[in-house]
């Protein structure tokens, strides 16, 4: 391992740039891949590969933006390093856990830093560290904070790291909700998977999600690390009054690049049998939650899986419903996929009535219509839009591909113009309000 032994002293200390860092690392165990601290990180130093997420020591400006965003706390972790022998990308893919912390003197640390004329930029602890003067400008746009109404919210009973490693769920549904065929090719197989967790206490809400861990090992011989599925039910369960909840997966037969492949934990989970059992973790998220208050508005946007919480908070407000407390509140969503045998869930969607939901849908691919996107059905719904931007009652959900992110915000930006709104205040108060709620992958 590149770095100095537990019992290193000053004499063992490299001299050319002995200055101490506070090495911001990711911990292995704990996370589940959802990639919200690259997704996040304004610098890009955050990257991964098939197994682990890693932070680049000379990229990382200790902006903490990633930090709060993180589901799991995976990535709130430092090791105070010599910066000269910090640890590097490879070394971190290569990990399955954290590294001990090393014995640093930090008095032979402070003094070889005098002598050599170079000085830490970072404090011994993480407590201490401050916001250095090269953090970025522009940091991401979504809320941290969830919103004032949401009901209270329970994290990460499950995991390496908690009491219990894991949850075991059975089986008890696994539906196709896209049409079979698309293009020619089965690449919309998705699926929607309930799983039941017996009398085991699993409580999620809306927003919130979970990881599924594949049996067997990686290409390196190491188990398969859990991935992040968000909840697709309402908090007392896909069945109401029953110890389950369901989640939306899409089988990966393509990669990014558009080459066949097959990914280890969505096909896993699609080929599920009715009575098998699944090792859960979670549940994860904490900020990604619906209000509860009457009079509330919910602006849902999402492609593809990203419906997920969307159908959670829907079915949530449509029970909700009977009793007339969200009489006053408006649901609308802009759902956008390639096509509409694409679209998840898409035959119980239009049986809900207008008077409940607002439905905009966006087709790219359908044949013999014009291309739309989610930003596209957004501008062409400004007068509704802009109102509901600056009301402190409306919430902004948006969750798909990290591709549709800057379109939907380019989106709000020119409704905001339109209607002679400030956008970077708008958007400034939405964040801080948590009325704003992004969730790419």
């Amino acid at each position: 391992m590149n770095a100095l032994s537990p019992q290193a002293t000053a004499a063992d200390a490299p001299h050319a740039s002995s200055a101490v860092l506070e090495q911001h690392l990711i911990d292995p165990e704990i996370c589940i891949r959802c990639n919200t601290c690259e997704a996040t990180c304004p610098i890009g130093a955050i990257s991964h590969d098939d197994t682990n997420y890693v932070v680049d020591a000379s990229k990382c400006n200790s902006c903490m933006a990633c930090i709060a965003p993180c589901p799991t706390g995976s990535i709130d972790n430092w090791r105070t390093v010599w910066r000269a022998t910090a640890y590097t990308l490879d070394e971190q893919l290569g990990w399955d856990e954290l590294p001990e912390q090393l014995e640093i003197n930090a008095e032979a640390a402070q003094a070889d830093s005098e002598t050599t004329g170079t000085t830490a930029t970072h404090a011994l602890t993480h407590e201490s560290a401050s916001l250095p003067a090269t953090a970025p400008t522009t940091l991401p746009m979504s809320s941290t904070a969830a919103p004032w109404s949401a009901a209270p919210v329970v994290t990460q009973l499950f995991g390496p790291k908690a009491d219990m490693p894991f949850a075991v769920a059975k089986v008890v549904g696994n539906h196709r909700v896209t049409d079979a065929v698309s293009h020619g090719k089965e690449d919309n197989d998705t699926h929607h998977i309930v799983l039941d967790f017996g009398d085991t206490l699993f409580p999620v809400l809306e927003g919130q999600s979970v990881g599924i861990t594949p049996p067997g090992v990686d290409a390196k011989g190491r188990p398969h690390q859990p991935r992040q599925y968000s909840i697709a039910s309402a908090r007392n369960g896909e069945r109401a009054g029953y110890n389950n909840a369901s989640i939306t997966v899409k089988r990966v037969l393509v990669d990014h690049n558009g080459q066949a492949t097959r990914g280890v934990a969505s096909n896993y989970v699609c080929d599920l049998q009715v009575g098998d059992s699944v090792h859960i973790v979670g549940p994860f998220g904490s900020s990604f939650l619906m209000p509860n208050h009457p009079g509330s508005h919910i602006v849902m946007i999402c492609t593809g899986t990203g419906s997920a919480p969307m159908r959670a908070m829907t079915e949530w407000r449509r029970r909700e419903a009977r009793n007339g407390t969200f009489a006053d509140s408006q649901l609308l969503l802009f759902f956008g996929a390639r096509s509409q045998a694409e679209l998840p869930y898409f035959g119980p969607l239009k049986k809900l009535p207008a008077s409940f939901i607002t439905t905009h849908l966006a087709l790219s691919r359908e044949p013999g219509t014009h291309k739309r996107y989610v930003q596209d059905a957004m501008r062409e719904q400004a007068v509704v839009l802009a109102p509901l931007l600056t009301d402190p009652n409306a919430y902004f959900y948006v969750c798909g591909l990290k591709a549709m992110e800057t379109g939907v915000l380019d989106a709000m930006k020119d409704i905001c113009e339109q209607h002679q709104l400030d956008w970077t205040g708008v958007a400034a108060d939405m964040k801080a309000a948590g009325r704003l709620h992004l969730e790419t992958y």
